[in-house]
């Protein structure tokens, strides 16, 4: 076929109009591209994603690389534009937190009866982006044996190896670009190490340092290694215990937060195949009756703005959940799919009994140690409002230092006797949130492996970290990662605007409260151990009248609050142990739904979230692609990326008019935009359309250079 002019036309007035008026930024131009308005919506996508998240984002660019597929993204939240500097700004995380604005979910928790019947703030980034908007942009990884744990819990499973370290170690490298320190003052003063082999370095986050320090910064390492806490060149290669300086989701070329929208939605060209809707909350799931004994999803239903009129999309081939911990358990349960008892109590008709929705549900607890001091912070510099605090590189400055301690330096050689109370007490300490044998089953695993393989290794089971941000004062943070307590997410009503039950079950095993006292006793012998005593002046709090073991119990039951990493709501596990997806993320009775977010993994790791997400979406858009790109058995096919058909909602997905062509030259190489032929004619007809083409792209070039 011969290109005509109309197509060439078509394609040049395409992209004149995707060029920016002149009196339009052109940063504000990339950041809209592929974020459309809810009126353009289609009838239908092949794939719907529920959530615009952290998980989400990294879904919807990876599949809709592939320009055989549609794919919508649905997000609760606004597009976070009004409040982009305060996302950008690294510092601003602690000095102007996000957390009182709408890009918080502002969940709480129910009482807490173990922990002096506390009711517990829960932020979760309700933006684009997600939590990975208002964090504090930890990015480091969980340890080769925790997540080979992981892969252990799920047997023979078909899928089973995409879970081991080496597939989630390059899953997580996939999705970085690591920059070493800009300066070699900043890595000499902050005492930071790294192995460039164990980082990404052509992925969508940056992975990197503050372009600012201090000397305290430094002073960790040196006394965590006097207290006794390993020391760690390489905490990202698989062996993550020890001291060190953490990466920071930091893009170092302007100082700015690297997030799952900056990385994986801001830099794409537009593709016809992808919309990304902001203020549209999904509300449930509609299915058809059954498919092999499954039951199919068919729609989703979602308000806009907060409304509480229903609207619908159409769906092709799958509904994946990646709203998170809290929000992916939650549209289950509000779609009928869930524990028969949560749902009857709620009103919600039963569609499919699958009572491990929302249990399993583990979460990092914190408590702190606080001292005064004379010593410069960056909350000092900040508050003395000098010309420093609004220079760029100080703004980048954001705690990083850390520490993961195992069991051995916490009990010495107690550590025996811990694990022999602990596996004797299994039946004891069951959570009182299923009388399910598969969901107690479930956490009776988790519990096993926690306590024979995690209990007993070098993994860490406190993270100690150092907080620098408070004029005239230092914090020391002992947070739990390895919680034995575990609670549910649950609804409690039919209107799926209501915000779900949220129960972590804090400090319910007495393992718990022990291993988090015997870590925060050490956060205060760190404190106390040069080179940090000499900047420390007095402990403020708790205070030298917390001494005994009970002292410490009694007074951590009123001070504990969430590091912010709540897991495993819709854990990956057999079907027999409370699971809700298999190892191909497929939720079991379900024939078309899929999960893929922090509310997977089985079990909690000694590590932030962030990193370990990442390489989860990623691996679970491997996975899907692999999936629905697989030849035809009987079908001779040509060397291309991926094989081009026509969607299933009818649109053409063919790129022989060479679009795709041109918007692979605004591709950066970490987003691919994937250009797929079926046959030689379309190819031939590519090459007739490309020096009309090429005149095209000058033009439209040229006009951008212009503006």
């Amino acid at each position: 076929m011969r290109c005509s002019l109309s197509v060439v036309l078509a394609v040049g007035a395409g992209l004149v109009a995707a060029a920016p008026h002149a009196h339009e930024s052109r940063e504000t131009h990339l950041r809209t591209r592929n974020i459309i308005d809810s009126t353009t919506i289609a009838g239908s996508y092949d794939f719907v994603i529920v959530g615009g998240g952290l998980a989400g984002l990294v879904l919807g660019a990876r599949l809709s690389e592939d320009a055989n597929h549609t794919v919508l993204v649905l997000e609760a939240g606004g597009n976070g534009d009004e409040y982009r500097e305060r996302i950008d700004t690294p510092a601003y995380a602690y000095y102007e937190s996000l957390w009182p604005t709408e890009l918080n979910w502002a969940f709480t928790t129910t009482p807490q009866p173990n922990a002096n019947n506390s009711v517990c703030p829960w932020p979760r980034g309700k933006v684009l982006g997600g939590s990975s908007a208002i964090n504090g942009m930890y990015l480091n990884r969980p340890g080769e044996i925790e997540v080979n744990a992981w892969q252990d819990m799920l047997g023979d499973m078909d899928g089973a190896e995409n879970w081991s370290w080496e597939s989630m170690y390059a899953a997580m490298k996939k999705s970085e670009t690591f920059s070493p320190p800009v300066d070699s003052s900043i890595q000499q003063e902050a005492a930071i190490t790294y192995n460039p082999a164990s980082h990404g370095s052509q992925g969508p986050i940056h992975m990197s340092y503050p372009g600012f320090t201090l000397p305290l910064v430094g002073a960790w390492s040196s006394a965590a290694i006097n207290a006794g806490v390993d020391n760690t060149q390489d905490a990202y290669g698989g062996e993550n215990w020890g001291a060190y300086v953490a990466t920071s989701a930091i893009n170092p070329a302007n100082w700015t937060r690297s997030y799952s929208r900056s990385g994986y939605l801001d830099p794409l060209p537009p593709r016809r195949n992808y919309g990304v809707v902001a203020n549209a909350q999904v509300t449930r799931i509609l299915f058809n009756n059954t498919s092999g004994g499954n039951l199919t999803a068919y729609a989703v239903e979602y308000a806009l703005n907060g409304g509480d009129a229903k609207l619908t999309v159409g769906v092709n081939k799958e509904v994946i959940l990646a709203a998170g911990t809290v929000g992916s358990p939650t549209v289950l349960l509000y779609s009928g799919v869930g524990p028969k008892d949560v749902l009857d109590a709620a009103g919600v008709e039963v569609l499919s009994d699958l009572p491990g929705v929302g249990q399993h549900l583990q979460d990092h607890i914190s408590v702190t140690v606080t001292w005064s001091s004379d010593a410069e912070t960056a909350g000092t510099i900040y508050n003395d409002n000098s010309s420093e605090k609004n220079d760029p590189a100080f703004l980048s400055y954001v705690n990083s230092a850390t520490a993961y301690v195992n069991s051995s330096l916490l009990f010495g050689n107690g550590v025996s006797g811990l694990q022999s109370n602990i596996l004797g007490e299994i039946d004891q300490y069951i959570p009182n949130t299923s009388s399910d044998t598969g969901v107690i089953s479930g956490y009776k695993a988790i519990y096993g492996t926690t306590a024979n393989t995690i209990l007993t290794s070098p993994i860490g089971l406190i993270e100690l970290v150092i907080g620098l941000s408070t004029d005239g004062a230092i914090q020391i943070g002992a947070n739990l990662q390895h919680p034995f307590s575990h609670g549910q997410i649950s609804i409690n009503s039919s209107n799926p605007l209501d915000y779900p039950v949220i129960n972590p079950n804090y400090l319910n095993h007495p393992a718990d409260v022990e291993i988090l006292r015997e870590g925060v006793k050490l956060a205060r012998r760190l404190g106390e151990t040069e080179p940090l005593a000499s900047a420390m002046i007095k402990e403020t709090w708790p205070g030298s009248d917390v001494q005994t073991d009970q002292e410490w119990e009694d007074w951590l039951r009123g001070e504990v609050f969430t590091e912010f990493h709540p897991s495993s709501t819709c854990a990956m596990l057999p079907l027999e142990q409370g699971g809700v997806v298999d190892a191909n993320l497929r939720v079991y009775g379900l024939s078309n739904v899929r999960v893929a977010d922090a509310s997977v993994p089985p079990m909690s790791f000694s590590a932030h979230l962030m990193s370990s997400t990442y390489g989860l979406a990623e691996q679970a858009s491997t996975i899907i692609r692999g999936f629905y790109n697989q030849p035809p058995p009987s079908t001779k096919h040509h060397n291309s990326t991926t094989n081009s058909t026509s969607s299933s909602n009818g649109r053409s997905s063919g790129n022989g008019n060479g679009t795709a062509i041109l918007n692979t030259t605004n591709v950066p190489p970490t987003i691919n935009d994937t250009s797929s032929t079926s046959t030689n004619s379309n190819a031939a007809s590519s090459l007739n359309c490309w020096p009309l083409l090429m005149t095209v792209a000058f033009l439209y070039l040229t006009s951008r250079l212009l503006l």
